[in-house]
């Protein structure tokens, strides 16, 4: 633990302070876990909110509707809280050791984003972040708000505006330090702290994560279309998939990390710490077979404490079942039509499709 703060006088300025709290702030963020902090004014974004209205004006948020709600906070984090001075950006590694990429190989197991393969990121950075913030108060006697993709918050421009990396050409966050594969939290203060300088863009020419997406969900560089991802397919989405979108979708049932994967910004990725955010051997590569056949309480069970368990029994075996079909394995019929009566109509339907894709494989 750090020691306290002392040593100040009146004849100390003021911006050395500032500077060595926001040091002193640095130093315990790391000790209590974070990679990297960063720090920007609320307002660092001035073009965050006519970059939002044109993605939702397109319809490009799908339905995701809570994006358009609350559009002034989301536009403007210094609306969110008008008495905030500072944000505070910090990042998370949760680096897999294994290559992600590799399970796309095996059409009868099932591909989970790496995020997603172990303890839910919202609990154990939540956590992490209060810790932080309790020691802010305690030292500065300012006021302070955590959030960990929980509220109308911009993390990936804020940090950037923060330095913690920039947003790439697949739209996340990386960095020249982290790689891409880190969470964001953000700690919104009273208390003024030098802002950092805001990280610039270093893709270059590399289209890797553009040519990589199996749906062409990139419309171009820096733009998404999440009507096309199959992150949101498989996670936002509701009812059926659009028919031309399942058979691109293969034996992704989670998220897809292909973007991520493939950037080679990744070579300088930081080794997670936290062994809660490790992977599950049961969620690396598990047999599609096992997961259809779940039920709502076998699905309980066995996911929870994940993130996957926020979608629903229904939704994810929905996505099982289109991995079944796009799976070649006539084997994994009987677990199709199993389905095809299932009282979810999303389910239903995926269990037909599946069927008759199989029978078409065969």
């Amino acid at each position: 633990m750090a020691a306290p703060f002392s040593g100040a006088s009146p004849r100390t300025p003021r911006i050395f302070l500032a500077k060595r709290m926001k040091d002193r702030l640095q130093a315990f963020a790391r000790e209590a876990g974070f990679a990297q902090m960063g720090v920007c004014r609320p307002d660092a974004v001035p073009d965050l909110a006519g970059r939002l209205s044109a993605f939702v004006d397109a319809g490009r948020h799908g339905q995701m509707g809570w994006m358009a709600e609350r559009m002034g906070w989301r536009g403007d984090p210094s609306a969110l809280w008008p008495e905030a001075k500072s944000v505070i950006m910090l990042a998370e590694t949760y680096t897999p050791d294994h290559d992600p990429l590799a399970v796309l190989e095996r059409p009868d197991r099932a591909a989970i984003s790496v995020y997603a393969q172990g303890r839910d990121y919202h609990d154990v950075v939540k956590k992490r972040l209060k810790r932080v913030a309790r020691w802010l108060v305690a030292e500065a006697a300012c006021e302070v708000k955590v959030f960990v993709d929980t509220a109308p918050v911009m993390e990936k421009p804020l940090a950037q505006a923060a330095g913690l990396g920039w947003q790439g050409k697949h739209t996340n966050l990386l960095s020249r330090d982290l790689g891409n594969w880190f969470f964001l939290g953000a700690i919104f203060t009273t208390l003024t702290l030098d802002p950092d300088t805001g990280e610039s863009e270093h893709c270059g020419s590399c289209r890797a994560c553009l040519d990589i997406c199996p749906t062409a969900a990139f419309p171009a560089a820096f733009q998404l279309d999440a009507r096309r991802c199959i992150s949101y397919l498989t996670i936002e989405h509701k009812g059926p998939v659009d028919e031309e979108l399942r058979g691109l979708m293969g034996n992704r049932i989670y998220g897809c990390d292909d973007c991520l994967a493939i950037c080679p910004w990744n070579k300088f990725a930081a080794t997670a710490k936290d062994q809660r955010l490790a992977a599950r051997d049961d969620l690396m590569a598990p047999p599609l077979a096992e997961l259809a056949a779940l039920d709502d309480a076998a699905f309980r069970e066995k996911f929870s404490g994940s993130p996957i368990k926020r979608i629903g029994r229904d939704r994810f075996v929905r996505n099982v079942l289109y991995a079944i079909g796009n799976s070649g394995k006539p084997a994994l019929a009987t677990q199709a039509a199993a389905l095809v009566d299932d009282p979810d109509a999303a389910v239903a339907d995926a269990a037909r499709w599946a069927l008759a894709k199989l029978r078409t494989s065969a």
